[in-house]
């Protein structure tokens, strides 16, 4: 039987195409990829016969072992999958990733010149597949790893969450004698045009020369290949769905930036947080914690979904507000969405008010609706993210009786608050 990555001659009544057998997405579909690039597929019912030409090499060519350098530091890069240690096969189509020590510094050799490097695979933790309950572990690994001595630590995780895995861990990991990036990468490492490099050698540059002590993010700065920034955990979005610059930090500026042909590392943010002589955590998160935007046409059902909950942020508009109120007939429905929420805080539920705007903050006393809101008993998150709020109220519902919970959700714990927002003429600084 011909595998995945066999060059293949499949026969039709139409003729013979030769070229190597891809993964199919189809049962029904046989794909090959011929020899000018281009793939092709045949409907399994219109195949004569197939015939394997040759098997597909079954073992990966050996890599150079790595030898220790025992001027230079250890940093311990930690996956989780995604795309900061894979490439493409372009014969098969198919994604290999690499994880172990050899591979990495056969992948990304300036590394071998900054640092020892010490690696580990996690677990597979695809990022749009996140869940709570993967940060413990995380937490885990680095504990490890900090007890090994290492010097820092990067995290490499798929881009989509990474901002909110960031975010997670900078609460969990209440103090650290090391640095903690967590580094991705929008391009596979293979492509021309990756930013896996760069973005790996300019967090392990910043590691080995800094005194930085927290959860921070390392990706590229702009489009071009000048220099990455480290930006703070608690608050950065993910802006582009493919650009290299897609991380921005939001009501905030980034730590530093790393200039990646001098080496050179500048502090943007004087105030960050420093290395301390212990690593202390709190890992336990809160696995019935919900996050509903608001939108039009909304009705009370979606806000009842969350009865029994024991947290919700919603994402509100504005300065902070959902439906509830009667204008017209057509907006009947909305009385009875206050219910609703009010039932869902009477079940036990600490509820949470964000904005969908990203600049800005939430301020529910200049509208009536947000007074309303408040009488109902939900608090504000000020100028929160609400995927940090999210991670946070999970957190804080892990680790603290409710009524300190409804104390800290509003109180700046690591750089997720900001207590007065400052006028900037451009948005993004």
């Amino acid at each position: 039987m011909p595998s995945t990555g066999d060059v293949v001659k499949i026969t039709t009544k139409k003729g013979a195409e030769e070229g190597v057998l891809l993964p199919s997405p189809d049962k029904n579909v046989l794909i090959i990829k011929l020899q000018s690039g281009y793939n092709m597929g045949f409907e399994k019912k219109d195949v004569k016969k197939i015939t394997v030409v040759k098997k597909a090499a079954q073992t990966r060519p050996p890599v150079k072992k790595v030898t220790k350098n025992k001027n230079l530091p250890t940093i311990s890069i930690l996956h989780t999958g995604g795309t900061i240690a894979s490439k493409v096969d372009y014969r098969t189509g198919g994604v290999t990733t690499d994880f172990s020590p050899e591979e990495l510094v056969a992948m990304f050799p300036e590394l071998k010149n900054i640092a020892n490097i010490e690696s580990e695979l996690i677990a597979q933790m695809w990022s749009d597949d996140l869940r709570f309950a993967h940060f413990p572990l995380i937490a885990k690994a680095i504990e490890k790893h900090v007890q090994k001595g290492v010097k820092g630590i990067i995290v490499g995780i798929g881009t989509d969450n990474l901002a909110v895995a960031s975010a997670a861990l900078s609460f969990i990991v209440e103090s650290s004698p090391v640095p903690i990036l967590f580094v991705g990468s929008q391009r596979s490492s293979d492509r021309g045009s990756s930013d896996a490099a760069m973005n790996l050698i300019c967090a392990a540059e910043f590691i080995t020369k800094t005194d930085f002590g927290g959860v921070g993010i390392c990706m590229h700065e702009s489009e071009d290949d000048s220099s990455c920034v480290i930006l703070p955990a608690a608050k950065t979005y993910k802006l582009h769905s493919s650009r290299r610059d897609a991380f921005k930090a939001i009501n905030a500026s980034p730590i530093a930036r790393v200039d990646y042909n001098s080496r050179k590392i500048t502090f943007v943010e004087k105030h960050y947080m420093q290395k301390s002589s212990k690593l202390v955590l709190k890992p336990k998160m809160e696995e019935k914690v919900g996050l509903l935007k608001i939108h039009i046409n909304m009705s009370p059902e979606q806000f009842a979904f969350f009865k029994g909950y024991k947290g919700l942020v919603i994402e509100g508009t504005g300065l902070g507000h959902t439906p509830g109120q009667v204008p017209n007939k057509e907006s009947t429905i909305h009385k009875k969405i206050y219910p609703a929420m009010k039932a869902v805080i009477d079940s036990g539920c600490v509820v949470v008010m964000t904005t969908q705007c990203l600049f800005g903050g939430v301020n529910m006393n200049v509208y009536d609706k947000g007074r309303d809101l408040q009488e109902l008993g939900v608090l504000s998150a000020k100028d929160m993210l609400a995927n940090t709020a999210l991670v946070k109220l999970s957190w804080l519902l892990g680790n603290y009786p409710k009524e300190k919970v409804k104390e800290l959700v509003g109180t700046n714990l690591r750089g997720e608050i900001n207590e007065q927002l400052m006028y900037e003429r451009d948005f993004l600084r």
